[in-house]
């Protein structure tokens, strides 16, 4: 994966408190072990209609949400079972982050782990982005602020690892990896 230092988009507004991971890809997708291709059944149940075709008044099915990458999501994001297809299917959709109030822990770690941000505001925060989803925001991932067109900028927690894994587009196996000389190194000067 790439690393990110910014993300500058327009948002994504799902308003519902409480997605789990079943409703962001439900269970009968997760036979896979391929990432690409799961976008397409990110949110299968709200952006489908029961003949296949696209429902029209769910948010991702509509034409002035295409191409934005930031998801402005109610309370509780993520929460259920642990299932690392729910961020494999949102960044495969073209997401790069995810604000919310409230993120569950597992989904959090799994987000982390693959390249998509998962912001925590407070909620009043969060509902004031709501309301002017066309903003472009950006979110820094070097100074752990989302700021927006007008100047506001807002804090959030990133621990220093993870930001780091972020930085440098690589999972804790690849941070390893990267630091073999450091190790080897260490090992060779260091009595057993």
């Amino acid at each position: 994966m790439a690393g990110i230092r910014t993300i500058t988009s327009q948002a994504v507004v799902l308003r519902s408190s409480n997605i789990d991971t079943d409703q962001i890809i439900p269970a009968r997708f997760l036979s896979t072990t391929e990432r690409a291709g799961l976008g397409k059944h990110a949110f299968n149940d709200w952006r489908w209609q029961a003949d296949g075709t696209p429902n029209p008044e769910f948010a991702f099915n509509q034409p002035q949400n295409a191409g934005r990458s930031i998801l402005l999501a109610g309370r509780n994001f993520g929460c259920g079972s642990s299932r690392e297809h729910a961020p494999w299917a949102l960044t495969d959709l073209g997401l790069k982050a995810v604000v919310s109030s409230e993120i569950a822990d597992i989904f959090r770690g799994n987000s982390l782990k693959n390249g998509l941000l998962p912001v925590v505001l407070d909620e009043a925060d969060v509902q004031a982005l709501m309301e002017r989803p066309d903003d472009a925001l950006t979110i820094d991932v070097a100074t752990r602020e989302l700021r927006t067109p007008d100047g506001r900028a807002y804090t959030f927690p990133l621990d220093g690892f993870s930001q780091t894994c972020l930085l440098e587009g690589v999972d804790q196996l690849g941070y390893l990896l990267a630091r073999i000389p450091d190790i080897e190194h260490y090992e060779s000067t260091h009595a057993r």
